[in-house]
C-alpha cells in the first residue's frame, strides 16, 4: 500500500510528524480539502499548491494521483455529493423521478454555482471533461436509463419510448436552466417538466368497456 511520510491528524487535515500515513487517509484528507476549496472559492482558486498547503500532504502525491486541478475539483465534487444524487426506486417511476430531481434541484440550488464552474472549466480541460464524461455523465444517464427500463417493463411507461431522450428532457432541462439563467430553477419547475413528459409517454388508458 502507498504510504506518505507524517503522521495524520483530524478528520481533514494531516499535520506533520513522525511515521507514515496510509494512502486512504491522504486521500481522505486531500478531498476533504478540495471540497472546502471547492464550495467556498470556486473550482478555479482550487490550486495543487493550495490543497496541499491546506491538507498537509505532498504536492507530488496530489500530481501522481490526478491529472489536473480540475479532475481533483471534480473528484471532491463528486465523493461529497454521490448520495445526494442516488436513484430511488420505490416501484413508481413518477414518484422516482420526481424525488431524484428535486434533490437534484435542492443541490443545485446550493451548489449551483460550483457545478456550472466545473462545467465551464471543463471545456478548457482535458483531463476534466474525461473525468466529468466517464465518472459522472455516463454513469448517472445509465442509472437513469436503467430505472427508466424497469418503469417500462412494469408497464409505466409506452412501449417504444427513447429511454435516452427522456434523460435529456429532465436533466438537460435543468441543466439549461442552471447554465442559462433566463427562468428559475425551482422544484415546482421540475413538477411541470413531469408532469408535461408524462402527457407524452403514459401508457394509453385502456377503452372502457360496455
Amino acid at each position: 500500500m502507498e504510504r506518505e511520510d507524517a503522521e495524520g491528524a483530524g478528520t481533514g487535515v494531516l499535520k506533520p510528524g513522525r511515521g507514515r500515513r496510509r494512502a486512504e487517509d491522504v486521500r481522505h484528507a486531500t478531498l476533504t480539502t478540495a471540497a472546502e476549496l471547492l464550495f467556498t472559492e470556486g473550482v478555479h482558486a482550487l490550486t495543487f499548491s493550495k490543497v496541499a498547503a491546506r491538507a498537509g500532504v505532498s504536492k507530488m502525491t496530489l500530481y501522481k494521483w490526478w491529472p489536473s486541478p480540475g479532475a481533483l475539483a471534480f473528484d471532491a465534487y463528486f465523493t461529497t455529493s454521490k448520495e445526494t444524487l442516488a436513484f430511488p426506486d420505490t416501484g413508481d417511476i413518477r414518484r422516482d423521478l420526481t424525488t431524484q430531481l428535486r434533490s437534484f434541484v435542492d443541490l443545485l440550488d446550493r451548489n449551483g454555482s460550483v457545478i456550472a464552474g466545473i462545467i465551464g472549466a471543463a471545456q478548457g480541460d482535458p483531463d476534466l471533461a474525461q473525468a466529468l464524461s466517464t465518472h459522472y455523465v455516463t454513469q448517472r444517464r445509465a442509472l437513469a436509463v436503467e430505472r427508466l427500463t424497469l418503469a417500462r417493463q412494469a408497464g409505466q411507461l409506452r412501449e417504444g419510448v427513447d429511454l435516452e431522450t427522456i434523460v435529456d428532457q429532465l436533466w438537460g432541462a435543468v441543466y439549461h436552466r442552471l447554465l442559462m439563467p433566463a427562468q428559475p430553477l425551482t422544484t415546482e419547475f421540475v413538477d411541470r417538466l413531469i408532469a408535461n413528459l408524462f402527457q407524452g409517454v403514459a401508457p394509453a388508458s385502456p377503452e372502457p368497456t360496455s
